[in-house]
């Protein structure tokens, strides 16, 4: 299943023109070539048909000759436009020069993708990756034939922007963005790390990201070609690590951005214990990962044998696919599904046997979050939570671990001496037949951040619902007692685990 050789993949642009990208973006941004003019010139439909790989809907809204159309056609369609039209607004001569665009006839035609991305403050950054891979990926439209291109550098994914909206996000030292790739997050990272450094296996993602940082009008950042933490040196550790590794669970390595060469899950897992001694003090790591669910062996507890000693974690389950489920998605993600269908059904077997193999029986996908501590006992919680979330959920991922901190200090004694306030948004449902007295139970929802739902019983409702951060939470409980009639002792003694839950999950917050 080897891939075949670079030589099909076209020349880059220069990395070296930072003018050049600098009048480039000036052109683009003149012209409205942003995320926001793109949704405002497509159209909601055919700017989502784009994500799906289906291109007809976006041609068809771009046959005008205004700049915007043109620039679609040219960076995101893969259309020759006429020479004389873009001369007009871009500076051509400076773009084929350094290698932004090559002739054809009478007509430029793009050697790379430039999509529109905003950035969470309202900055209008592009990111550059190879020719087809700006929409629907490595197999999309447009990239018949080069999928199978080792080195192939994709564009902005749902993986890439699940990432940044998880990151933590505040000012930093240093940063590390493992396998940059099109240099998606470590562009995230330069607004808010002093240092920013990217390492990629491939040298032709290094090349992506110097294009991307430059075009985006964002600082450079420390380019080192290796796998994993090989190009970092061992003093040197930093406040952020991220990285969208190349995690899928493969019989071989066929495309570098997204198998990673090692057996089964063991390229996530080393990227996870590798972390720790990496990380300062309060440092934060988060990945996106795959991990096999093994026959005969719980998966959180596998998980949990990952975690770096010194380190907190959260890790959260978001999908679970089964063997023939996972194997057709990355097949068609390679565009195999198009191709021979013997080769297909050759290919499909090989992942099938990597499976039984390794007696795997599902994978699951999810967000692993590692915090280093000095704390005694570092606190690990793995979950499933395939429900949807709002993102972005760093500043979310931040207070979780803020709340550990809390629960760690204070035991069920100074829980009961503290004051705790409901969450905003956070509402109460009772659940039960039509009619019935009384509810068959309550449910907390939020309605921000991970969007939990959790069980109470009457007593935890109560107590939730009362909190406002004016009384102590023993107090609360002994009005509860008096109220229901039970003993005041009895209810202190069994209500700590379900403040300690709700404060865990974000119901409740401490109120000094």
């Amino acid at each position: 299943m080897g891939g075949v050789s670079n030589a099909t993949l076209s020349p880059l642009p220069s990395a070296d023109r930072p003018d050049v990208a600098a009048r480039l973006r000036e052109g683009l941004l003149a012209a409205s070539f942003t995320a926001d003019g793109l949704l405002e010139l497509l159209g909601a439909p055919a700017y989502a048909a784009l994500a799906r790989s289906e291109t007809v809907p976006a041609l068809r809204a771009t046959r005008g000759d205004t700049p915007l159309e043109t620039l679609v056609r040219l960076f995101l369609l893969q259309q020759p436009v006429p020479h004389t039209r873009v001369d007009e607004f871009l500076p051509v001569h400076a773009c084929v020069e350094s290698g932004w665009l090559v002739p054809a006839g009478d007509e430029v035609a793009a050697t790379v993708d430039v999509r529109p991305y905003g950035g969470p403050g309202g900055e209008d950054w592009f990111i550059v990756s190879d020719l087809g891979c700006a929409v629907g990926g490595a197999g999309g439209s447009g990239n018949e034939g080069r999928q199978a291109d080792t080195a192939v550098v994709l564009g902005v994914g749902g993986a890439s922007t699940t990432l940044a909206g998880i990151t933590v996000r505040m000012p930093v030292s240093a940063a590390l963005d493992l396998g940059t790739g099109s240099g998606i997050q470590a562009l995230h990272a330069a607004q808010h790390a002093t240092r920013v450094t990217a390492t990629d296996l491939n040298p032709r993602a290094l090349h992506f990201t110097a294009l991307t940082l430059a075009l985006s009008g964002a600082p450079a950042a420390d380019l080192r070609e290796g796998s994993l933490f090989e190009p970092v040196r061992d003093d040197e550790t930093y406040d952020l690590i991220v990285s969208n590794p190349p995690f899928v669970i493969s019989p071989g390595t066929r495309l570098t951005y997204r198998d990673g060469g090692m057996g089964g899950d063991d390229l996530c897992r080393s990227l996870v214990q590798g972390a720790g001694e990496r990380l300062n003090e309060g440092g934060f790591a988060q990945f996106l990962a795959n991990w096999q669910h093994v026959e005969g062996e719980n998966w959180q507890d596998r998980l949990r044998s990952w975690v770096p000693r010194g380190c907190d974690a959260w890790i959260v389950q978001r999908e679970v696919q089964d063997v023939t489920q996972y194997a057709e998605l990355w097949l068609r993600d390679a565009g195999d599904h198009r191709g021979d269908q013997a080769e297909y059904r050759t290919h499909y077997d090989a992942w099938l046997d990597e499976f039984e193999a390794r007696k795997v029986k599902a994978v699951g996908f999810g967000w692993i979050t590692l915090r280093r501590t000095a704390a005694a006992e570092p606190l690990i919680t793995v979950e499933e939570w395939p429900h949807p979330v709002e993102q972005p959920l760093g500043d979310a991922i931040l207070a979780h671990f803020g709340r550990l901190d809390y629960l760690r200090a204070h035991d069920d004694a100074a829980l009961l001496a503290g004051r705790f306030r409901l969450v905003t948004e956070v509402v109460q449902e009772q659940v039960g037949l039509p009619g019935a007295e009384d509810p068959e139970h309550v449910v907390l929802r939020q309605h921000r951040g991970m969007r939990r739902a959790t069980k109470v019983d009457t007593v935890g409702a109560g107590f939730a619902g009362v909190c406002d951060g004016s009384l102590s939470a023993g107090r609360i409980l002994d009005a509860i007692a008096q109220l229901v009639g039970e003993d005041p002792v009895s209810l202190r003694d069994r209500t700590p685990a379900q403040i300690r839950l709700l404060v865990e999950q974000g119901f409740l917050e401490p109120a000094e």
